[in-house]
């Protein structure tokens, strides 16, 4: 059943972020019968996912793109899924920034 939509795009039931529902779609997907088998089929570490699922490291550019190559869902749904509405994903200035541009006193981004 699809889901009903409101005037703001947020499905009704469930419209706050939960990337634990992206996962669990993603495991029915790939016929993964747990996290563990899931982070095989996507190829990281299994405490990415832990993290992952219980909100302490957000699904980030590359993790979404190693889930689209795996299950062939398009991006746009994998962040529906988990209740990312936002229109656009932005980034701060300093990530584009050169080293030698930063001001005296940055510090450059860890990854």
């Amino acid at each position: 059943m699809e889901p009903v939509l409101n005037n703001t795009g947020a499905d009704q039931e469930g419209s706050n972020y939960n990337p634990g529902r992206l996962l669990d779609a993603l495991a029915e997907r790939l016929a993964a019968k747990n996290d563990a088998a899931l982070s095989r089929a996507l190829e990281v570490a299994p405490p990415v996912l832990s993290k992952i699922r219980h909100g302490r490291l957000p699904v980030g550019a590359t993790i979404l793109l190693r889930m689209h190559e795996a299950s062939g869902i398009p991006i746009r749904e994998l962040r529906d899924l988990m209740g990312d509405r936002r229109g656009r994903m932005r980034m701060s200035p300093q990530e584009f920034r050169p080293k030698s541009e930063q001001q005296p006193g940055e510090q450059q981004l860890s990854r």
